[in-house]
């Protein structure tokens, strides 16, 4: 092309030409990209007046401008580059004044910053300084009881009203703006605050924009006069319905997260109770257990009182002749029906201790994990589970397929580090079929684990709280094991997870029956309806194509009024996650994950909803291998044809954009946009399952983790018989 270009141009432009293709190939770039380059600068200079002053200005400038961007190394993408970065600039960036900067004044102003940032620092000690002797004094403790409850009711009363007012007055589009400014100033305001008033600030704010939004969808965006635009309005307001259902209830399951730590044990040894770890086991491999049976034996409890029992459902010799060489239990059913919770509760008829602690075979426990857990039930005698997390030392299939292992929090860390602290508050936390304790008095009292759903772990909770049972969860990891292998086993896994709580909704639900207090109920019912986003899901994934393959406006309102109420509740709610599941959850990734499960969760959800006995208990493989890189065609086939209906809707809205009636252009342009957005989730979606190649039966045990990601540092504990001590240590690296 070079060549070819030189016998086209005048001498001096050839030359020219040649000399930066010859720049652009010692500074490392391909014939291609140095080709594509000189393509680019030929055409900049031939349409753009770069020789003005103002134009040799910026290029002055280019390494402050476009600081990721090489002038001596091009790339095929550096034009995109070049246009987005503008943007960007032209957008965001404040024009440098011609005239002298006032050096004082913005000394001024960083000085009121720099005040403004320490007052915030400070904000939450003083408040505790002037209200830490209230901690202890009831609120109107002087009042009559009657007096009280009717001044909360009336405040109470007042407040909803104001809400309600709040929400549903409408506004035209000037005052919904001033409105909207309102508001995100307050959050840009509150949301540097440290300590739970800034989220509790961002959690009010979000929903009365999300609130507002919902009320406008209903009352105002329906199509009534065309029945497809109806149809599918009222498909994606049901989707809309779901998802802002779920925010509430999720904004009030974490709002106040316990952080429960842990109580010391008698200093009387002989006061400790007697405790029984089962370790279940199906198919999986003989070295996967030999690992949680020794972490087990060593365990810092007094001997006498700890008993380990081998649970094998696949009642194979070695774990037999295992169990008999290290002086452990050994229990094989002669019948194996209902999986698990069967198991479990064929070896409650042998084993007699006074609490059972549950592991499955691959989660190695910690030597502290008794006398982490057990003070909590010797201070409170109605508390019948403790719960820990799941940790995993080795990467889930989204972590190795994608490479972010250790680089950004794993799927479950939200859940475990977030929301059963946050169930815990309202004593509601979940029992989660392992690295638990259970103390065997309820237990036996419900007859023990239960059997009629296919998440016996959920509903065996579910139960002990109806019996007035307390529960309680510590976040200090206690045990460590496997992550799933595949993408397929961990789709499987959800599938259970799903079917599971969705029977426990039809056979059990807990928001109808006795037992349970109102707070207990929302948070069982928000655990729920989570495993009900596959048809969502897939409804926003779809939405945009109503319009551009139906031409259906699927929400009927004016391009202004749109952006007015959409974008709001979108940015309010994600600013409001940001805050409060900054370290456990990161959004884009959250989208990822939800997506790869949506098409295969969907079916299982709406088959248990109709027909809850229908559907059966599947093993969870762990320590498999991956032997060779490969793609999982069968895993990744739904969304290779989302993707390939959103490209179709792409190419419709195209041709629309530029031969369809000028009023549509912008519903066009944004609908689009909004297919774009599904692509990049789409595709980090099939691009979960190029399985990557895992070929070690040892994982290993990372101290120094990459990226951006830093994991919690819990306080150390030092485990002294016959006492536990608390003490914090530095980091010497």
């Amino acid at each position: 092309m070079i060549r070819l270009s030189t016998l086209l141009l005048a001498p001096p432009v050839g030359e020219r030409l040649r000399a930066r293709y010859d720049d652009y190939r010692q500074h490392g770039a391909s014939w291609l990209s140095a080709s594509l380059g000189c393509l680019w600068a030929s055409l900049v200079w031939a349409l753009m007046p770069l020789e003005t002053p103002r134009w040799q200005a910026i290029l002055a400038r280019h390494e402050t401008y476009f600081p990721h961007i090489n002038p001596h190394r091009p790339r095929p993408l550096d034009p995109l580059r070049y246009l987005l970065q503008s943007l960007w600039l032209l957008t965001t960036r404040v024009p440098e004044p011609e005239k002298k900067v006032n050096w004082r004044s913005l000394a001024a102003l960083e000085g009121v910053h720099g005040r403004y940032t320490q007052w915030l620092e400070k904000l939450p000690e003083q408040m505790n300084a002037r209200t830490g002797h209230l901690d202890k004094q009831k609120e109107l403790a002087h009042l009559n009881p009657k007096l009280r409850r009717a001044i909360l009711g009336g405040v109470t009363f007042c407040s909803l009203v104001l809400a309600l007012m709040c929400i549903t007055q409408p506004f035209n589009p000037l005052s919904q703006f001033i409105f909207l400014m309102l508001l995100w100033g307050v959050a840009l305001l509150v949301r540097r605050i440290p300590g739970r008033f800034s989220a509790l600030m961002l959690i009010v704010l979000s929903l009365t924009v999300s609130c507002r939004y919902i009320w406008w969808r209903y009352t105002s965006t329906l199509n009534w006069n065309d029945p497809v635009s109806l149809v599918c309005g009222i498909i994606l307001l049901f989707a809309e319905t779901y998802a802002w259902v779920v925010l509430v209830l999720g904004y009030f399951q974490v709002v106040w997260p316990l952080n429960r730590q842990p109580v010391p044990l008698p200093e009387d040894m002989d006061l400790w109770p007697t405790v029984d770890i089962f370790v279940p086991t199906y198919n999986e491999d003989l070295n996967v257990v030999k690992n949680t049976i020794y972490a087990s034996q060593g365990i810092d409890w007094p001997k006498d009182k700890l008993n380990i029992w081998i649970l094998d459902d696949g009642g194979r010799e070695a774990f037999r002749q295992f169990a008999k060489d290290v002086g452990v239990h050994y229990i094989a059913r002669t019948s194996h029906e209902h999986a698990k919770a069967g198991n479990i509760n064929n070896a409650l008829k042998y084993a007699k201790g006074e609490f059972v602690s549950i592991f499955d075979c691959d989660h190695v426990p910690t030597r502290s994990f008794l006398q982490m857990t057990m003070g909590w039930f010797l201070k409170e005698k109605e508390l019948a589970m403790m719960q820990t997390p799941h940790h995993f030392f080795s990467p889930d299939p989204f972590e190795r397929n994608l490479g972010r292992f250790r680089k950004t929090p794993n799927e479950g860390t939200l859940f475990y580090g977030l929301v059963q602290d946050g169930n815990d508050m309202w004593d509601a936390t979940f029992f989660c079929g392992s690295c638990a304790v259970i103390r065997r008095g309820p237990l036996d009292e419900i007859g023990g684990i239960a059997v009629e759903t296919v998440t016996e772990d959920a509903h065996t909770s579910l139960r002990l709280h109806r019996r007035g049972y307390t529960s309680a969860y510590m976040r200090i990891p206690q045990a460590a094991g496997l992550a799933t292998e595949s993408l397929s086993a961990h789709i499987g896994q959800r599938i259970r997870w799903a079917r599971g709580m969705v029977q426990i909704f039809r056979l059990d639900n807990p928001l109808f029956g006795k037992g349970l207090k109102l707070v207990q109920r929302v948070c069982y019912a928000n655990a729920m309806l989570h495993f009900l986003s596959g048809i969502p899901r897939l409804i926003f994934l779809t939405a945009p194509l109503a319009f551009l393959l139906l031409h259906a406006y699927i929400i009927y309102a004016p391009a202004l009024m749109i952006a007015l109420f959409v974008l709001p509740h979108m940015i309010h709610a994600s600013l409001t996650n940001s805050k409060i599941q900054g370290k456990y959850r990161h959004s884009f990734w959250s989208e990822i994950y939800e997506t790869v499960l949506a098409w295969y969760i969907a079916p299982p959800t709406f088959v248990a909803l109709i027909n809850p006995h229908k559907g059966k208990f599947n093993v969870t493989a762990k320590g498999g291998l991956v032997e060779e890189e490969y793609v999982d065609w069968v895993i990744s086939r739904p969304y290779i044809y989302l993707v390939l209906l959103n490209l179709v809707g792409v190419a419709v809205g195209i041709w629309r954009f530029m031969y369809g009636p000028e009023n549509e252009i912008l519903t066009v342009w944004v609908s689009i946009v909004w297919v774009f957005y599904n692509l990049i989730i789409l595709g980090g979606a099939v691009a979960v399952s190029v399985e990557s190649k895992q070929v070690r039966r040892s994982h290993r045990v990372e101290n120094e983790h990459a990226g951006g990601y830093r994991p919690r540092r819990w306080p150390p504990v030092l485990l002294h018989r016959p006492r536990l001590f608390r003490r914090r240590t530095g980091d010497q690296n």
